[in-house]
């Protein structure tokens, strides 16, 4: 790996659980995101957008079809590959812009687990080509991880579903073809709940782009559905079956928002080495100096305590131990080495590190959105108890 980037040194040797295949995978996305996301970040980040073609380009690459099947335009590569590259998308590239162009790692599994063979070819198939775009819509404005009381509803009406309701901070929620939408179609609680595929252009279907503290080029959205109706064919799954696959779906999704972090912290830390290296103070480099030092080292070790443990728990996943309460935990510490990272680095690099259009400022404002998205903090310190029973 190169040299050049400080933080692969914190990682560097042969993994206990990736196979050596997945060194490939790194590079291929790391070369990616240098060549057509990092020029951009900062243009697209305060233009709020990014061109729809690097889709097809993230596509083309092998960006979007990693850990997907073969049989619908995926990668078929192992199971680190989708965490490596939501990992590397952030540390060389753009929160927002890979925020968007991932949304399909949370919107598509549901609907090839539990959807139907029509529904996975005409769906996955485009999607993994680049040239659609698929989004998962749980959240709601009335609460965001109490996921068995949400109020959206989807009464059966002949051959259609009658939608009401809304979804609030869905990441591609203004350019998204397809929204996989968490439903209420039976009574209160957990098992009254479904998934529904909604698409673009249904009439009573409205998105309003939503402006946030991070992630710029990201189109955040409030979805709102009156009236909307939805074949029932776009069912998916079972109806009262969803919470099961929203749950399965969330441990995923917990995984993936620590790869992303990670990548975060990553990028903060080789920020840092690298200036500290070059800024003289007092006539001697910023580096030498032991306090400067000891912050990098607690960088350091963060880094590899969440490397270490995702991947580990990755490869558990894909064996079939989706150990929620680990998930939890990782998610956890991997929030607070981002938050961490991002705000050594701002302080290593003093005055500079405020300034709009510096890497660690945007760092460090993207740095808060995934202690909340995802489940939060408080939220997972309150689900790993009663997962290790004891609560």
């Amino acid at each position: 790996m190169d040299t050049a980037f400080p933080a692969d040194a914190l990682t560097s040797g042969s993994s206990p659980v990736l196979p050596p295949e997945h060194a490939a995978v790194r590079r291929r996305v790391r070369e990616f995101a240098l060549r057509e996301i990092a020029p951009h970040a900062n243009e697209w980040d305060e233009a709020e957008t990014f061109p729809l073609e690097l889709y097809k380009k993230a596509a083309q690459a092998g960006v979007l079809g990693a850990g997907f099947a073969a049989e619908y335009g995926g990668t078929g590569e192992g199971f680190g590959a989708k965490f490596i590259i939501k990992e590397e998308l952030t540390r060389f590239g753009s929160g927002g812009v890979r925020a968007s162009l991932t949304s399909l790692g949370i919107g598509l599994p549901p609907i090839l687990a539990l959807g139907h063979a029509a529904m996975r070819e005409r769906v996955a198939r485009p999607v993994l080509a680049g040239d659609k775009i698929s989004c998962l819509a749980i959240t709601e404005p009335s609460g965001g991880s109490d996921v068995a009381n949400l109020q959206t509803t989807a009464k059966l009406d002949g051959e259609h579903y009658v939608v009401d309701g809304s979804k609030i901070l869905i990441t591609s929620g203004m350019r998204a073809d397809f929204y996989t939408v968490a439903v209420r179609t039976g009574g209160p609680g957990k098992d009254g709940l479904s998934l529904l595929l909604v698409e673009r252009g249904t009439p009573g279907f409205t998105q309003t782009r939503l402006n946030k503290t991070g992630w710029w080029a990201s189109d955040t959205a409030e979805l709102r559905f009156e009236n909307c109706r939805v074949p029932a064919d776009n069912l998916i799954g079972r109806e009262n079956q969803g919470f099961k696959g929203m749950m399965v779906n969330f441990n995923e999704e917990r995984l993936g928002n620590s790869a992303i972090m990670l990548g975060a912290a990553k990028a903060c830390y080789d920020e840092s080495v690298s200036y500290a290296k070059r800024r003289e103070v007092f006539g001697r480099p910023v580096i030498a100096n032991q306090v400067i030092q000891h912050k990098l080292i607690d960088m350091a070790t963060k880094i590899l305590a969440v490397d270490t443990l995702l991947y580990a728990l990755a490869w558990q996943s894909a064996n079939g131990e989706q150990n929620a309460a680990r998930i939890a935990m990782l998610k956890n510490l991997a929030s607070d080495a981002c938050e961490f990272c991002a705000g050594e680095a701002v302080q290593i690099h003093g005055g500079h590190g405020i300034l709009r259009g510096n890497r660690v400022e945007r760092l460090f404002r993207e740095s808060k959105i995934l202690s909340i998205g995802g489940g939060s903090i408080e939220i997972l310190k309150d689900l790993a108890p009663r997962q290790l029973d004891l609560a």
